[in-house]
């Protein structure tokens, strides 16, 4: 295995120079931890194994090693970027494209809910960067306007989930595209059906996933379709987010959360906070009954047109509207920098659901605060978090009304 190196400084990564200059128009002085020690081995052509805590710049290291390897004399997709939902895939392509712009790099974003004849057009004529969701970019594969004949890097962000249940199948029916150099579809059927194979030298593809959470399980199945990857990895008890204050509030009925809540939507400093729920239908409830009680809200989910949701974090990242009632669709990856208020209105089943969702708070070493709603069934759950994460998350004191501090 390749020996890990920290990069402290852009400047010494070897990088393009119009690349640098991107970079540093972009707002970056200098590399977060993941950054200095996992760019170089993307660059380098490594697979590589990255989980790092929720706003550190995950998306900015493989953007940037995707960035310095393309080969823009070559008219085809040379890296493939997947994400769980559209909104993480947008901004990704929003990063990468910031970063890449000085330099003459096509990207293009490969999302459902838009034009697939506009797709179709954009990628007939040529990009070396697509970044998408499964669905979408499987369709443009079967379309035969994504091509693959030229890819060298697949990156999966929100790794976890993507190899998950529910993305698993996804993955695999694009993987069968690739073209046999890479002998992409013997080996991921053995992959899918959990066979034990040798991945000795049998996938030239390079192979890049990128979480914060990486549950053992997820590691496991990475031995049977990557090449002696580089490991990143966060110590668990290190991942409860430095610089996010954790409270619950206990609520003896469910029905009384609502009136907690707005008791402390008048009370609390508030920049922009989220409201997680663990359900579409509480989502709308949530939203309708704060709304009847004149408070600004807006609220998302999966259910919702894809138009409505781009104009709903269009107007939430502008700060027009202060505060989002969604559900864990937004716990991954989306950064909204103003964000310094999480609420758990119910909490997460999934304990790696936790630090998604409280990481969207407290972006890149900011200060945040995460409170969570406590019934008696939710106990064992918040048991589970504290204990899985080595943390302890106190309750809220009754005086607080400027938690910045």
């Amino acid at each position: 295995m390749a020996k890990l190196v920290a990069y402290k400084s852009f400047d010494d990564m070897d990088l393009k120079e119009d690349l640098l200059r991107g970079i540093y128009a972009h707002g970056f002085e200098d590399p977060s931890a993941i950054q200095q020690q996992a760019i170089v081995p993307v660059i380098n052509g490594h697979d590589v194994i990255g989980q790092a805590q929720s706003g550190t710049g995950k998306t900015a290291t493989f953007s940037i090693g995707i960035l310095q390897s393309v080969d823009t004399t070559i008219n085809g997709c040379q890296a493939l970027v997947m994400a769980p939902t559209r909104e993480l895939a947008q901004q990704i392509s929003e990063v990468a494209t910031s970063l890449g712009d000085y330099l003459d790099v096509q990207l293009h974003l490969c999302v459902g809910g838009k034009s697939t004849r506009e797709d179709i057009r954009i990628l007939n004529e040529g990009v070396h960067i697509v970044v998408g969701t499964p669905g979408r970019c499987f369709h443009m594969i079967n379309e035969g306007a994504l091509r693959l004949d030229d890819i060298k890097l697949f990156c999966l962000d929100e790794a976890d989930v993507m190899l998950s249940r529910g993305f698993k199948d996804s993955i695999y029916d694009i993987f069968k595209f690739l073209p046999e150099s890479v002998q992409g579809e013997c080996f991921l059927m053995c992959w899918c059906l959990f066979k034990v194979v040798s991945p000795s030298n049998l996938c030239v593809l390079q192979v890049c996933l990128f979480s914060a959470t990486m549950p053992l399980e997820v590691l496991e199945i990475t031995e049977k379709f990557m090449r002696s990857p580089i490991r990143i990895l966060v110590k668990r008890d290190e991942l409860t987010l430095e610089g996010i204050k954790q409270f619950f509030i206990a609520v003896e009925r469910e029905e009384w959360k609502l009136d907690t809540l707005c008791d402390l939507y008048e009370t609390l400093t508030i920049t922009q906070a989220i409201i997680f729920c663990n359900t579409r239908r509480k989502v709308d409830w949530l939203a309708d009954k704060m709304k009847s009680r004149d408070f600004a809200v807006s609220s998302m989910h999966g259910d919702m047109d894809q138009r409505e949701r781009d104009l709903i974090m269009r107007e939430f990242r502008s700060g027009s509207t202060r505060v989002l009632i969604t559900t864990d669709i937004l716990a991954r990856g989306i950064d909204v920098q103003q964000v310094s208020l999480v609420f758990n209105f119910d909490i997460p089943t999934n304990r790696e659901m936790y630090i998604h969702r409280i990481g969207r708070s407290g972006r890149f070493g900011r200060k945040g605060v995460a409170i969570n709603f406590l019934t008696s069934s939710d106990v064992r759950y918040l048991r589970d978090i504290e204990q899985f994460y080595n943390t302890q998350i106190e309750e809220m004191p009754a005086d607080c009304v400027d938690l910045s501090h």
